[in-house]
């Protein structure tokens, strides 16, 4: 027998490879592609740390940034007839309807809180944008236009802050009917000297641009946040020119006069509060 057999032959120890990464272990920016541990941006606030990408945030925890020690009293959404028209495409409408409150944990689009911000009494809307693309329905309409009405029997300012597609296609010309609601809705405050402030976020299109979110006191934008009515494709293809890369975004909107500010997610609780000191002086 060959005495090279008759010796141990070296082993290779098996090396424990983990299969199985969780999903939300990394996140990819969409600003500047680098992964990132999930858990480091969600202590940023869900802002990039390398190009101040601001990632889409949870309506829930936006209201916790913004109020008084995270602290507020969430308020009921109107109840309305669900599917008003009987709608279907490739699924039931109200089928929709359970798997967006099953997927986010809502009645609807948007979340209506009563609360305090820098001891100012406030009334904060804030669009979801997992919701069936936050889209404006008649649900949504009623929320606006309750919270408006709950801002002016507290004497309090309102704040809204979109992230939409537009009116829902779903509820045909009732989400379309939204916009003029909620314009009087908005007016009335302003009818008692109440203020209004929008935050945009991204995206806020469609009719909910055209209709509330452009209608503001104060009017700021986050970062890189898509603005618009009409997508920028639809506009080139009806102008037959091309729009410049930053066309439709915060950035270009300040620069045209069509917003206010451009507030970074980490300054947004302090700007708010200083634009409350200026416009609501007796709190």
């Amino acid at each position: 027998m060959n005495w090279i057999n008759n010796r141990n032959r070296p082993t290779v120890k098996k090396v424990n490879i983990v299969k199985d990464i969780p999903d939300n272990y990394w996140d990819k920016c969409p600003g500047c592609g680098n992964m990132l541990y999930h858990s480091e941006i969600q202590r940023n606030n869900l802002v990039c740390p390398t190009c101040h990408y601001h990632f889409r945030l949870p309506p829930l925890k936006r209201l916790e940034m913004l109020f008084d020690d995270g602290k507020f009293t969430q308020l009921k959404l109107p109840i309305v007839k669900e599917d008003p028209l009987h709608f279907k495409d490739v699924k039931k409408y109200t089928d929709r309807l359970k798997e967006a409150r099953k997927k986010t944990g809502h009645d609807d689009a948007i979340i209506i809180a009563y609360g305090q911000m820098g001891n100012h009494p406030v009334v904060i809307g804030v669009f979801d944008f997992d919701f069936m693309g936050g889209s404006m329905n008649t649900t949504v309409g009623h929320a606006i236009v309750k919270a408006a009405e709950t801002a002016i029997s507290k004497k309090a300012a309102l704040l809204l802050i979109p992230a939409s597609g537009g009116a829902r296609m779903q509820e045909g010309i009732l989400s379309l009917m939204q916009m003029s609601r909620t314009i009087i809705a908005v007016k009335k405050l302003k009818q008692e000297k109440l203020p209004y402030i929008v935050l945009l976020t991204n995206p806020t299109t469609g009719g909910v641009t055209a209709s509330f979110a452009m209608l503001a006191d104060i009017t700021l934008a986050e970062p890189g946040a898509t603005i618009g009515f009409a997508g920028a494709r639809v506009i080139e293809q009806t102008i037959h020119e091309k729009l410049p890369d930053n066309f439709q975004k915060s950035e270009y909107l300040l620069e045209h006069g069509m917003i206010d500010q451009v507030v970074a997610r980490e300054q947004t609780r302090s700007k708010i509060i200083n634009f409350l000191n200026l416009l609501n002086p007796q709190h």
